[in-house]
């Protein structure tokens, strides 16, 4: 039985990161540059680290069918955003294995690769690659939890892996907030439990916030027992999926899901920019850290 530990007591979230995810994909744009730079400025900011372990086969079969987890650990899956890198498997496991912890320590796993796109059997709901993604790491978590959960994918672009792997379970909500049109050209309706609020480039966080408010309006909080949130910060203004957002309105994004009350973990997706993202994590937990 896995549990959260959840306080009054005001103190910084955990990060969960292992320095053995930054051994892939040097070429690529999902490189592992600016993931290290995030990192520094953490540890530089006083946040406490976690090194994660592997997520075993069990947990992925929750999410995932045995013939594409076979084929990933053989490296037989392989797209022009999504490599078939040496050892992939292993990276893959490994964050994995970094989003439980995170759920079960109420933390932030930072490690690569990232997961959302990433559906039963990889590419999802009709998108022709799995967007850097291998495992569906944020579902691996919530499927170990086996709690009632709140998804919240504040990523730019929507989480098609996410949604399919949900769609229709009864003690699942998944909200999405995300750019539109844009990659992977799905989530323009809401269907059932899966909530999707597409938005304009550059909206700016005036629009960003009022809707993440909508939103959350449209949820039976009193079933849900944890908020898991898919946290991309390629929303960030001038980034890949630019929302217009800026650290201000990250700062606000950590205050409204701390004001749910609920215990909650965060699993990082996009952002493109080493900066930036170390910056807007610490924003982002700091204003989730205000309210506890």
């Amino acid at each position: 039985l896995s549990i959260i530990v959840w306080t009054s007591v005001v103190m910084k979230i955990k990060i969960i990161f292992s320095e053995k995810c930054l051994g892939y994909g040097s070429w690529h744009i999902e490189g592992p540059e600016r993931v290290r730079k995030a990192a520094e400025i953490l540890k530089r900011l006083g946040y406490e680290f976690l090194e994660p372990k592997s997520a075993s086969e069990e947990d992925l079969l929750k999410v995932h069918d045995m013939d594409y987890v076979w084929n990933v650990k053989k490296s037989l899956v392989e797209d022009p955003d999504t490599p078939a890198y040496d050892n992939i498997y292993e990276f893959a496991r490994l964050s994995a294995g970094g989003a439980i912890l995170a759920a079960e320590v109420g933390g932030f796993s930072i490690m690569r690769p990232p997961g959302h796109h990433a559906g039963k059997n990889g590419a999802a709901l009709g998108a022709y690659t799995r967007g850097f993604c291998y495992f569906n790491n944020i579902a691996v978590a919530v499927r170990h939890l086996n709690r009632p959960a709140l998804i919240l994918d504040i990523d730019g672009h929507h989480g098609n892996g996410t949604q399919e792997i949900f769609q229709g379970d009864q003690k699942v909500w998944y909200v999405s907030f995300h750019r539109y049109p844009h990659y992977p050209g799905t989530g323009n309706n809401s269907e059932a439990n899966c909530l999707n609020f597409p938005l304009r480039a550059d909206c700016g966080d005036e629009v960003y916030l009022k809707t993440f408010g909508e939103a959350l309006s449209k949820v039976d909080l009193s079933r849900i027992e944890v908020v898991a949130v898919s946290a991309g910060f390629d929303t960030h203004a001038g980034d890949l999926a630019s929302l217009g957002l800026t650290k201000k309105g990250y700062r606000e994004i950590g205050k409204r899901i701390a004001a749910l009350k609920k215990p909650t973990f965060l699993v990082l997706e996009g952002g493109y920019s080493g900066e930036n993202i170390g910056k807007d994590v610490d924003e982002l937990l700091k204003g989730f850290e205000s309210l506890n």
